[in-house]
């Protein structure tokens, strides 16, 4: 036999977590050119006790960055050859900071009664939800549903117009 040690442990938890939130976007919809401007976006979320209520608000405002980006602005292009287009950053639309609005954020806590900490997940919560909030504002606001994402000033203006 040879010398050392060997443990195996498995957590299995009488519950799993479900954090919940809701999210809404406010925005205003150029109809000449399809441009979006927001005018107001809130957050709010249940994610159970907050061990470190600054790196939750953090990873909120990311997600939502994300979420946002996914909504308006990332899309992956290839050319008629199959060609990927939009292979590097300088290609690739990424929001950066004039693309976004200032969030409000909300928290509220429900205990989660699975776990002792009372604790539940939030590294998704933003870009879960903010990207649908984003695309069915501008459909709201358009009066129309047939809008592939990213909702682009282009493909907005042939939702309105086409």
């Amino acid at each position: 036999m040879e010398p050392g040690l060997k443990e195996t442990a498995f957590y299995d938890p009488t519950n799993f977590t479900f954090p919940a939130g809701a999210y809404i976007c406010e925005l205003e919809v150029d109809p000449g050119t399809g441009k979006t401007s927001f005018v107001n976006f809130v957050a709010a979320d249940d994610f159970g006790r907050l061990i470190n209520p600054m790196i939750v608000e953090g990873q909120v405002h990311g997600g939502l960055a994300q979420g946002i980006g996914q909504a308006l602005l990332e899309g992956v292009v290839y050319d008629g050859s199959g060609q990927l287009v939009t292979a590097s950053f300088m290609d690739y639309t990424m929001p950066r900071a004039d693309d976004l609005p200032s969030f409000k954020l909300s928290h509220t806590t429900t205990l989660c009664p699975g776990n002792p900490l009372g604790v539940k997940g939030c590294g998704e919560a933003g870009a879960i939800g903010a990207s649908a909030a984003v695309i069915n504002a501008i459909t709201d606001a358009i009066g129309n549903n047939r809008l592939e994402m990213p909702a682009t000033p282009d493909r907005v203006w042939h939702a309105i117009h086409g």
